[in-house]
Protein backbone atom coordinates (compact mmCIF):
# COMPACT_ATOMS: atom_id res chain seq x y z
CA UNK A 1 0.00 0.00 0.00
CA UNK A 2 2.79 2.39 0.93
CA UNK A 3 4.56 1.74 -2.36
CA UNK A 4 1.35 2.33 -4.31
CA UNK A 5 0.74 5.63 -2.54
CA UNK A 6 4.29 6.77 -3.22
CA UNK A 7 3.92 5.84 -6.87
CA UNK A 8 0.73 7.88 -7.07
CA UNK A 9 2.46 10.88 -5.50
CA UNK A 10 5.38 10.51 -7.90
CA UNK A 11 2.96 10.51 -10.83
CA UNK A 12 1.17 13.65 -9.58
CA UNK A 13 4.52 15.30 -8.96
CA UNK A 14 5.63 14.56 -12.53
CA UNK A 15 2.44 16.11 -13.91
CA UNK A 16 2.82 19.17 -11.70
CA UNK A 17 6.42 19.72 -12.78
CA UNK A 18 6.22 18.64 -16.41
CA UNK A 19 7.26 21.33 -18.90
CA UNK A 20 4.56 23.57 -20.27
CA UNK A 21 4.28 24.73 -23.88
CA UNK A 22 3.58 28.16 -25.32
CA UNK A 23 1.01 28.64 -28.06
CA UNK A 24 1.04 31.70 -30.32
CA UNK A 25 -1.90 33.00 -32.32
CA UNK A 26 -0.45 35.50 -34.80
CA UNK A 27 -2.99 37.72 -36.49
CA UNK A 28 -2.56 40.67 -38.79
CA UNK A 29 -3.32 43.10 -35.95
CA UNK A 30 -2.37 41.37 -32.69
CA UNK A 31 -0.06 38.60 -31.55
CA UNK A 32 -1.17 36.56 -28.55
CA UNK A 33 0.78 33.97 -26.59
CA UNK A 34 -0.37 31.61 -23.85
CA UNK A 35 1.34 29.18 -21.52
CA UNK A 36 -0.69 25.95 -21.73
CA UNK A 37 -0.33 22.99 -19.39
CA UNK A 38 -0.85 19.29 -20.12
CA UNK A 39 -4.59 19.55 -19.39
CA UNK A 40 -5.16 22.27 -22.01
CA UNK A 41 -5.54 25.00 -19.39
CA UNK A 42 -4.09 28.46 -20.03
CA UNK A 43 -1.79 29.37 -17.14
CA UNK A 44 -0.71 32.81 -18.35
CA UNK A 45 -1.17 34.87 -21.51
CA UNK A 46 0.33 37.93 -23.17
CA UNK A 47 -0.61 40.12 -26.12
CA UNK A 48 1.06 42.77 -28.27
CA UNK A 49 0.57 44.45 -31.67
CA UNK A 50 1.87 42.39 -34.61
CA UNK A 51 4.99 43.88 -36.27
CA UNK A 52 4.86 44.42 -40.01
CA UNK A 53 8.36 43.10 -40.84
CA UNK A 54 9.72 39.57 -40.56
CA UNK A 55 12.63 40.49 -38.29
CA UNK A 56 10.37 42.40 -35.94
CA UNK A 57 7.93 39.48 -35.80
CA UNK A 58 10.69 37.04 -34.88
CA UNK A 59 12.04 39.44 -32.25
CA UNK A 60 8.56 39.83 -30.77
CA UNK A 61 8.10 36.06 -30.45
CA UNK A 62 11.53 35.69 -28.85
CA UNK A 63 10.79 38.50 -26.38
CA UNK A 64 7.39 37.10 -25.41
CA UNK A 65 8.75 33.59 -24.92
CA UNK A 66 11.57 35.06 -22.82
CA UNK A 67 9.05 36.87 -20.62
CA UNK A 68 7.08 33.66 -20.12
CA UNK A 69 10.16 31.53 -19.50
CA UNK A 70 11.05 33.80 -16.59
CA UNK A 71 8.32 32.14 -14.52
CA UNK A 72 7.50 28.92 -16.41
CA UNK A 73 9.45 25.82 -17.49
CA UNK A 74 8.74 26.11 -21.23
CA UNK A 75 9.63 22.99 -23.21
CA UNK A 76 8.36 23.83 -26.71
CA UNK A 77 6.60 26.54 -28.68
CA UNK A 78 3.69 26.30 -31.13
CA UNK A 79 2.89 29.05 -33.65
CA UNK A 80 -0.51 29.31 -35.36
CA UNK A 81 -0.23 31.23 -38.64
CA UNK A 82 -2.98 32.65 -40.84
CA UNK A 83 -1.44 31.65 -44.14
CA UNK A 84 -0.31 28.86 -46.44
CA UNK A 85 2.20 26.36 -45.04
CA UNK A 86 3.88 23.44 -46.76
CA UNK A 87 2.48 19.98 -45.87
CA UNK A 88 5.27 19.36 -43.33
CA UNK A 89 4.61 22.72 -41.63
CA UNK A 90 8.20 23.86 -42.00
CA UNK A 91 7.87 26.97 -44.18
CA UNK A 92 5.35 29.76 -44.70
CA UNK A 93 4.53 30.07 -48.37
CA UNK A 94 2.30 33.09 -48.05
CA UNK A 95 0.59 34.92 -45.21
CA UNK A 96 -1.52 37.79 -46.59
CA UNK A 97 -1.49 39.83 -43.37
CA UNK A 98 2.03 38.96 -42.17
CA UNK A 99 5.58 39.58 -43.36
CA UNK A 100 6.31 35.85 -43.73
CA UNK A 101 6.08 34.63 -47.33
CA UNK A 102 8.05 33.22 -50.29
CA UNK A 103 8.74 29.85 -48.61
CA UNK A 104 10.38 31.43 -45.58
CA UNK A 105 11.74 28.66 -43.27
CA UNK A 106 9.96 30.04 -40.22
CA UNK A 107 10.18 26.91 -38.10
CA UNK A 108 13.95 26.65 -38.52
CA UNK A 109 14.47 30.37 -37.93
CA UNK A 110 12.40 30.37 -34.74
CA UNK A 111 14.07 27.24 -33.37
CA UNK A 112 17.48 28.87 -33.88
CA UNK A 113 16.33 32.11 -32.27
CA UNK A 114 14.57 30.46 -29.31
CA UNK A 115 16.75 27.44 -28.66
CA UNK A 116 13.51 25.43 -28.29
CA UNK A 117 11.59 23.00 -30.51
CA UNK A 118 8.91 24.81 -32.55
CA UNK A 119 5.72 23.56 -34.17
CA UNK A 120 4.12 25.60 -36.97
CA UNK A 121 0.47 25.12 -37.90
CA UNK A 122 -2.28 26.86 -39.86
CA UNK A 123 -4.49 28.94 -37.57
CA UNK A 124 -7.73 27.14 -38.45
CA UNK A 125 -6.05 23.74 -38.00
CA UNK A 126 -4.72 24.88 -34.63
CA UNK A 127 -8.18 25.93 -33.47
CA UNK A 128 -9.69 22.70 -34.77
CA UNK A 129 -7.10 20.69 -32.89
CA UNK A 130 -7.87 22.61 -29.71
CA UNK A 131 -11.57 21.82 -30.10
CA UNK A 132 -10.75 18.17 -30.86
CA UNK A 133 -8.65 17.78 -27.74
CA UNK A 134 -10.52 19.95 -25.26
CA UNK A 135 -13.72 21.33 -26.78
CA UNK A 136 -16.68 20.55 -29.01
CA UNK A 137 -14.70 18.14 -31.22
CA UNK A 138 -14.00 15.58 -28.52
CA UNK A 139 -15.01 12.04 -29.51
CA UNK A 140 -16.05 13.08 -33.05
CA UNK A 141 -15.03 10.99 -36.07
CA UNK A 142 -15.29 12.84 -39.39
CA UNK A 143 -16.06 16.51 -38.86
CA UNK A 144 -15.31 19.98 -40.15
CA UNK A 145 -14.25 22.99 -38.15
CA UNK A 146 -15.76 26.03 -39.87
CA UNK A 147 -14.44 29.29 -38.42
CA UNK A 148 -16.32 32.49 -39.25
CA UNK A 149 -14.55 35.69 -38.24
CA UNK A 150 -12.95 38.43 -40.32
CA UNK A 151 -12.82 35.77 -43.03
CA UNK A 152 -13.56 32.04 -43.16
CA UNK A 153 -11.18 29.27 -42.17
CA UNK A 154 -11.86 25.55 -42.25
CA UNK A 155 -10.33 22.22 -41.26
CA UNK A 156 -11.29 18.64 -42.05
CA UNK A 157 -10.67 16.29 -39.13
CA UNK A 158 -10.86 12.54 -39.75
CA UNK A 159 -10.32 10.04 -36.97
CA UNK A 160 -8.09 12.36 -35.00
CA UNK A 161 -5.98 13.58 -37.91
CA UNK A 162 -5.86 16.87 -39.79
CA UNK A 163 -6.38 16.49 -43.53
CA UNK A 164 -4.03 18.86 -45.37
CA UNK A 165 -4.33 17.94 -49.05
CA UNK A 166 -1.42 17.29 -51.39
CA UNK A 167 0.12 20.75 -50.96
CA UNK A 168 -0.98 21.68 -47.45
CA UNK A 169 -3.74 24.18 -48.24
CA UNK A 170 -6.96 22.18 -47.87
CA UNK A 171 -9.73 23.14 -47.40
CA UNK A 172 -10.22 26.78 -48.46
CA UNK A 173 -14.01 26.98 -48.36
CA UNK A 174 -13.90 30.72 -47.76
CA UNK A 175 -12.54 31.27 -51.26
CA UNK A 176 -14.95 29.14 -53.23
CA UNK A 177 -16.66 31.40 -55.77
CA UNK A 178 -20.36 31.61 -54.97
CA UNK A 179 -21.19 34.77 -56.96
CA UNK A 180 -19.28 34.99 -60.27
CA UNK A 181 -18.18 38.58 -60.76
CA UNK A 182 -19.35 39.42 -57.22
CA UNK A 183 -17.72 41.33 -54.41
CA UNK A 184 -13.94 41.72 -54.66
CA UNK A 185 -12.03 39.56 -52.18
CA UNK A 186 -8.64 40.28 -50.60
CA UNK A 187 -7.39 37.04 -52.16
CA UNK A 188 -7.66 38.63 -55.61
CA UNK A 189 -10.77 36.78 -56.73
CA UNK A 190 -14.36 37.95 -56.90
CA UNK A 191 -17.49 36.51 -55.31
CA UNK A 192 -15.78 34.36 -52.66
CA UNK A 193 -17.97 32.85 -49.95
CA UNK A 194 -16.28 34.87 -47.22
CA UNK A 195 -17.36 38.08 -48.95
CA UNK A 196 -20.95 37.05 -48.20
CA UNK A 197 -20.75 34.97 -45.00
CA UNK A 198 -18.10 36.46 -42.69
CA UNK A 199 -17.96 39.14 -40.05
CA UNK A 200 -16.73 41.75 -42.50
CA UNK A 201 -19.38 40.75 -45.04
CA UNK A 202 -22.07 41.88 -42.62
CA UNK A 203 -21.11 45.46 -43.45
CA UNK A 204 -21.40 44.85 -47.20
CA UNK A 205 -24.76 43.14 -46.69
CA UNK A 206 -25.97 46.15 -44.72
CA UNK A 207 -24.70 48.61 -47.35
CA UNK A 208 -26.45 46.73 -50.18
CA UNK A 209 -29.69 46.49 -48.23
CA UNK A 210 -29.63 50.12 -47.08
CA UNK A 211 -29.37 51.36 -50.66
CA UNK A 212 -32.23 49.13 -51.79
CA UNK A 213 -34.83 49.82 -49.10
CA UNK A 214 -36.09 52.38 -46.66
CA UNK A 215 -34.13 51.91 -43.44
CA UNK A 216 -33.54 55.55 -42.50
CA UNK A 217 -35.05 54.96 -39.07
CA UNK A 218 -32.34 52.38 -38.31
CA UNK A 219 -29.92 53.36 -35.55
CA UNK A 220 -27.00 52.29 -37.74
CA UNK A 221 -28.28 53.61 -41.07
CA UNK A 222 -26.06 56.68 -41.22
CA UNK A 223 -22.95 54.77 -40.13
CA UNK A 224 -23.70 52.13 -42.75
CA UNK A 225 -24.21 54.48 -45.72
CA UNK A 226 -21.13 56.49 -44.69
CA UNK A 227 -19.19 53.21 -44.43
CA UNK A 228 -18.26 53.78 -40.80
CA UNK A 229 -20.05 50.72 -39.37
CA UNK A 230 -18.23 47.52 -38.41
CA UNK A 231 -19.45 43.96 -38.37
CA UNK A 232 -19.70 44.23 -34.58
CA UNK A 233 -21.94 47.28 -34.99
CA UNK A 234 -24.27 45.42 -37.35
CA UNK A 235 -24.43 42.38 -35.08
CA UNK A 236 -25.14 44.55 -32.05
CA UNK A 237 -27.90 46.35 -33.96
CA UNK A 238 -29.45 43.00 -34.91
CA UNK A 239 -29.36 41.83 -31.31
CA UNK A 240 -31.17 45.00 -30.35
CA UNK A 241 -33.90 44.33 -32.93
CA UNK A 242 -32.80 47.01 -35.39
CA UNK A 243 -34.50 46.46 -38.76
CA UNK A 244 -31.41 47.08 -40.90
CA UNK A 245 -29.22 44.95 -38.63
CA UNK A 246 -31.69 42.09 -38.80
CA UNK A 247 -31.97 42.32 -42.59
CA UNK A 248 -28.18 42.22 -42.97
CA UNK A 249 -27.94 39.25 -40.60
CA UNK A 250 -30.67 37.49 -42.58
CA UNK A 251 -28.58 37.80 -45.75
CA UNK A 252 -25.46 36.63 -43.92
CA UNK A 253 -27.25 33.58 -42.49
CA UNK A 254 -28.62 32.59 -45.89
CA UNK A 255 -25.15 32.64 -47.41
CA UNK A 256 -23.62 30.86 -44.44
CA UNK A 257 -26.14 28.07 -44.87
CA UNK A 258 -25.27 27.78 -48.55
CA UNK A 259 -21.61 27.55 -47.57
CA UNK A 260 -22.34 24.81 -45.06
CA UNK A 261 -24.29 22.96 -47.76
CA UNK A 262 -21.16 23.04 -49.94
CA UNK A 263 -19.15 21.63 -47.01
CA UNK A 264 -21.69 18.82 -46.61
CA UNK A 265 -21.83 18.10 -50.36
CA UNK A 266 -18.05 17.90 -50.75
CA UNK A 267 -16.97 16.21 -47.52
CA UNK A 268 -20.12 14.60 -46.05
CA UNK A 269 -19.07 15.12 -42.41
CA UNK A 270 -21.13 13.86 -39.50
CA UNK A 271 -20.61 17.14 -37.65
CA UNK A 272 -19.71 20.74 -38.40
CA UNK A 273 -18.27 22.72 -35.50
CA UNK A 274 -18.92 26.43 -35.99
CA UNK A 275 -16.16 28.60 -34.53
CA UNK A 276 -14.62 32.03 -34.99
CA UNK A 277 -15.66 35.31 -33.45
CA UNK A 278 -19.03 35.46 -35.21
CA UNK A 279 -20.05 32.18 -33.57
CA UNK A 280 -20.39 34.04 -30.26
CA UNK A 281 -23.70 35.35 -31.62
CA UNK A 282 -24.85 32.04 -33.11
CA UNK A 283 -28.13 32.23 -31.22
CA UNK A 284 -29.15 35.03 -33.59
CA UNK A 285 -28.55 33.23 -36.88
CA UNK A 286 -27.82 29.52 -36.50
CA UNK A 287 -31.41 28.31 -36.98
CA UNK A 288 -31.71 30.33 -40.19
CA UNK A 289 -28.30 29.13 -41.43
CA UNK A 290 -29.24 25.51 -40.68
CA UNK A 291 -32.49 25.90 -42.64
CA UNK A 292 -30.57 27.42 -45.54
CA UNK A 293 -28.13 24.49 -45.49
CA UNK A 294 -30.98 22.00 -45.53
CA UNK A 295 -32.62 23.80 -48.46
CA UNK A 296 -29.44 23.86 -50.54
CA UNK A 297 -27.83 20.51 -49.81
CA UNK A 298 -27.77 17.88 -52.56
CA UNK A 299 -30.39 15.19 -51.96
CA UNK A 300 -32.29 17.25 -49.41
CA UNK A 301 -34.79 15.04 -47.61
CA UNK A 302 -33.09 11.81 -48.67
CA UNK A 303 -29.82 11.86 -46.72
CA UNK A 304 -28.58 12.36 -43.15
CA UNK A 305 -27.58 15.95 -42.41
CA UNK A 306 -24.48 16.96 -40.48
CA UNK A 307 -25.12 18.13 -36.95
CA UNK A 308 -23.97 21.71 -36.39
CA UNK A 309 -22.29 22.35 -33.06
CA UNK A 310 -20.86 25.56 -31.62
CA UNK A 311 -17.19 25.66 -30.65
CA UNK A 312 -16.45 25.76 -26.93
CA UNK A 313 -12.99 27.33 -26.61
CA UNK A 314 -13.69 30.64 -28.32
CA UNK A 315 -10.70 32.81 -29.22
CA UNK A 316 -8.42 30.62 -27.08
CA UNK A 317 -8.76 27.59 -29.38
CA UNK A 318 -5.82 28.38 -31.65
CA UNK A 319 -3.35 28.98 -28.83
CA UNK A 320 -4.49 25.91 -26.91
CA UNK A 321 -4.46 23.73 -30.01
CA UNK A 322 -1.02 24.68 -31.31
CA UNK A 323 0.46 24.48 -27.81
CA UNK A 324 -0.93 20.94 -27.54
CA UNK A 325 0.58 20.05 -30.92
CA UNK A 326 3.92 21.46 -29.74
CA UNK A 327 3.74 19.17 -26.71
CA UNK A 328 4.30 16.25 -29.08
CA UNK A 329 7.85 17.59 -29.57
CA UNK A 330 8.78 17.12 -25.88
Amino acid sequence: MRGGAAGGLDCLDMVAHSPVTVGFDIGGTNTRAAVVDATGAIVESLGTPTPHDAEGLTDTIVRMVGDLRATHDVGAVGVAVAGFLDPSCEVVRFAPHLAWRDDQPVRRDLEEALGLPVRLEHDANSAAWGEYRYGAGRDLGTWVFFAVGTGIGATLMHRGEIYRGAFGTAPEFGHITVVPGGRVCSCGKQGCLERYASGTSLVDCAIDIATEGSFKDSAVYRAVVEKRASGHDIMAAARGGDELGLAALDSFATWLGRGLAIVADVLDPAHIVLGGGVSDDADLFLDHARASMEANIVGAGYRPLPEILCAELGSRAGMIGVADLARELL
